[in-house]
């Protein structure tokens, strides 16, 4: 019964978390822990007092599996990363640590109680970091993320198929459970209860981070062959996206080719080697199909007014369902191809995983290079957008509004002005742009106050494209308008802060 001590030990370290003020003064927190910890105990003790009946013995295996540390220092390294330049990130490391304590317990009394025997080794760690690389619940919810945690185990472990003459977990365990709660938050409209969102924008934030997500996967690209996966995914959204600028004039992603977030996704979420297909030419169809999947998601998400945020991780589990299919497929084209190790299921030989990932390298450098990853993608600042508005693009005016009413939220009195000017000769909405000039008279901001008055009036020729005044961002706004995906500026010098303004394209200011 020795090997018990684990799932109890990480019992006593959730019902620890109860001892913190915070903790027992949010419901949700107080709940959650003392519903873990009582479950994880409980089953401890029925497992000691079952298997001691039965006079069995439990065994307890340490091995380190190569897949999962390598996989945990490349999530690691992102995740360090990025809470370097995004304090929520480290803020919210305890109720990670609190996740990957439940996840040993649960690992480990599922196998002892299915097989009577449990190798510990790293495995719950990707697990854990991949669920928070993509989704935080907010914690008066949080017994909502230590579900998924039990998730991820109740899929690997009942949701299985044979292939190969052995039994495998069908679904990549992290992405079925982002999934399925993409699912039920998509459908119960409370994607709200969540920092997904936020998680997503603020992935940007960090500098370089195309160049850190790229660098930390490496290492699995070059060990587990899985740059046929991730590179024909990134050049199948990249391409996609390229295609639509040069049709509509807009970008498809609006702040990115391809947002950091999927970019992420691509490396670190869906190239998991034991659910995806095991021949190359299966994965780059694979990777295809997720590429697609991603863009056709954006289309859907939009159509039921969902955040599109949740387009990296619907397709996965319907590509895992696929994955023999794919390798099939592939056994047909490779034939007819005349390219029969594309088709192979042993192990890729050393040096084709070398040469694929230096081709990888080579197409991720000339992305960069030319602009299609990186931190400067223009629809990432006002101007872009203002500009496809003013030429007639709906879509363009949608997100308009969407940047001025942040930058209004953020103590913008011009982009105030702004919106409500918007509001008035576009939707017509006088009740809301009152409001908003109102805001921006209240913010210091001139020609806010004139457009409330002019519209207290009650002359419908307000609404006429001119009608309204304008000026110029003062100083004061300009570190708060010129603000892209990147994070906050921080210059504060008024010709500074202009010169920035006209590299990023601000008419406004004189340029």
């Amino acid at each position: 019964m020795r090997p018990l001590l684990v799932p109890g030990a990480a019992a006593g370290v959730l019902a620890a978390y109860l001892l913190i003020p915070g903790v027992r003064a949010t419901p949700g927190l107080l709940w959650a822990f003392t519903g873990s910890a009582a479950g994880v105990l409980a089953w401890t003790l029925w497992l000691a007092v079952s298997r001691r009946r039965a006079g069995e013995a439990l065994v307890l295996e340490f091995r380190a599996i190569r897949p999962h540390w390598v996989q945990l220092l490349a999530q690691g390294t992102v995740l360090v990363w990025w809470g370097w330049f995004v304090p929520a990130v480290y803020e919210f490391a305890p109720f990670i640590l609190a996740q990957l304590v439940l996840a040993v317990a649960v690992e480990a009394l599922f196998s002892w109680t299915r097989r009577g025997s449990h190798t510990l080794g790293f495995g719950p760690v990707p697990v854990v970091f991949s669920l928070n690389l993509f989704l935080w619940f907010d914690l008066p919810w949080f017994f909502l993320q230590l579900a998924m945690v039990v998730f991820v185990y109740v899929g690997k472990e009942f949701i299985r198929w044979r292939m190969g003459g052995r039994s495998r977990h069908i679904f990549n365990p992290s992405a079925f459970a982002l999934a399925v709660a993409s699912l039920a938050l998509i459908a119960t409209g409370t994607t709200g209860i969540t920092q997904g969102v936020e998680i997503a924008q603020s992935q940007y934030v960090p500098p370089f981070i195309f160049v850190v997500i790229f660098l930390a996967a490496l290492p699995g690209q070059l060990l587990f062959g899985v740059a046929t996966m991730t590179m024909p995914a990134v050049v199948t959204i990249w391409g996609f996206s390229a295609a639509y600028l040069a049709v509509t004039g807009e970008y498809f992603f609006y702040d990115a080719y391809i947002p950091i977030a999927v970019f992420l996704g691509l490396h670190l979420l869906f190239t998991d080697p034991a659910t995806s297909p095991r021949s190359e030419l299966g994965r780059v169809l694979f990777a295809v199909l997720y590429g697609s999947g991603v863009v056709a998601s954006v289309f859907a998400l939009n159509a039921v007014g969902a955040p599109p945020f949740y387009d990296k991780l619907l397709p996965v589990p319907i590509l895992n369902l696929l994955a023999p299919t794919l390798d099939r497929t592939a056994d047909a084209l490779a034939g007819r191809l005349g390219i029969a190790w594309a088709a192979g299921r042993e192990a890729v030989p050393a040096r084709r995983r070398v040469a694929t990932v230096g081709l990888w390298a080579a197409v991720f450098a000339t992305l960069s290079i030319t602009g299609a990853l990186g931190d400067n993608h223009p629809g990432q600042y006002y101007p872009f957008w203002r500009d496809a508005c003013e030429a007639g693009s709906v879509r363009a005016c949608d997100y308009t509004g969407v940047m001025q009413q942040s930058f209004c939220d953020r103590g913008s009195g011009w982009a105030c002005n702004e919106f409500g000017i918007l509001m008035a000769e576009t939707d017509r909405d006088f009740r809301g742009a009152a409001g908003e000039f109102d805001r921006a008279c209240r913010l210091g901001f001139g020609p806010g106050c004139a457009n409330l008055q002019a519209l207290m009036t009650g002359n419908p020729d307000v609404a006429r494209p001119g009608a309204l005044q304008r000026d110029r961002p003062p100083p004061g706004d300009l570190p708060i308008v010129l603000r892209g995906s990147k994070g906050p500026v921080t210059e504060r010098d008024p010709e500074a802060l202009r010169v920035l303004g006209c590299e990023r394209g601000w008419r406004e200011l004189g340029c």
